[in-house]
């Protein structure tokens, strides 16, 4: 079949508007496309779920211990570590021994976090205090808290007060270091403006210099919190007659890993909460932070 073309009368041709594009645009972004696309799918492809790695572990962990690898009284495996776990959950022992160690941390916590604020603020607002207060503090800072122990027991006995008292010693320090330094390095512009408008000292304190040290303390806290439970599982190894330190130190005269390991697991579970608990606190009162973040 032949198709005859004929040639169109260019003078009575109604004019077509060209819209003129700079050379390889389209297919610059057609590209960009194709490669954004194919980028993805390979990195969909290439990367395997993160929980994978820690689900092979788990598995593997199970079946070394079934199959008599990993004995029982090395490790035990985590199908026998559920069972004791849920064990001492519904006997009660496991609610009694994390009641007594709450209660210690929370105690030492409260503590360290008031001393290392009220001394943060007095150093950092006051040449009297900065000059008096903290060179002792500075000097009893290079000292190593958990290696206080031994003179405490000396001094204090073993009873429940030298267990609080290093714990709060823990969290004291990196809430007065935070805090003196964030009170040090508020911004000099921002004082000079609330001199202008005639601020006096609270409301300089409560509306210039309290939030802009915010952000600091409640970093300091998140390390304080770190502490606090280093801390008190080191202060629950020595001569503790109750809490998850005695669980532990119990269950390792009888070679109960099992237990062992639930206590490891609790106290690991209590230090997530708690610093997201703080996240959390830092997202509600620091959103306007939110911007400064990279993207």
């Amino acid at each position: 079949m032949t198709t005859i073309l004929t040639r169109p009368d260019v003078a009575s041709a109604t004019p077509i508007p060209v819209t003129v594009r700079p050379r390889g645009a389209a297919t610059s972004s057609s590209a960009d496309q194709v490669v954004r696309r194919h980028r993805d799918r390979h990195r969909h492809r290439m990367a395997p779920p993160r929980w994978l790695s820690l689900l092979v572990l788990v598995l593997g962990w199970q079946v070394t211990g079934s199959t008599g690898l990993l004995p029982g009284d090395v490790l035990a495996t985590p199908a026998t570590i559920a069972a004791t776990a849920w064990q001492l959950l519904t006997n009660g022992q496991l609610i009694d021994a994390l009641g007594v160690s709450l209660g210690r941390v929370g105690i030492g916590l409260v503590t360290g976090l008031l001393a290392g604020t009220v001394l943060g603020l007095l150093t950092g607002l006051s040449r009297w205090g900065d000059a008096l207060v903290d060179p002792p503090l500075q000097a009893l800072r290079t000292l190593p808290h958990l290696g206080l122990v031994p003179l405490f027991i000396l001094w204090f006995g073993i009873g429940e007060f030298p267990k609080v008292l290093l714990i709060a010693l823990g969290v004291m320090f990196p809430i007065y270091l935070n805090l003196h330094s964030a009170v040090r390095g508020v911004d000099r512009a921002l004082l000079e403006v609330a001199a202008v408008n005639g601020l006096g000292r609270w409301r300089t304190l409560r509306e210039v210099i309290l939030p802009s040290v915010t952000a600091p303390w409640l970093v300091a806290l998140r390390q304080a919190l770190a502490i606090a439970w280093l801390t008190l599982i080191v202060s629950e190894q020595v001569n503790a007659s109750a809490g998850l330190g005695y669980l532990i130190n119990n269950a390792r005269d009888f070679l109960q890993t099992d237990v062992i390991v639930v206590g490891l697991v609790v106290y690991a579970v209590l230090g997530l909460v708690s610093d997201g608990i703080v996240r959390g606190a830092e997202h509600r009162f620091l959103a306007w932070r939110a911007g400064t973040v990279l993207r």
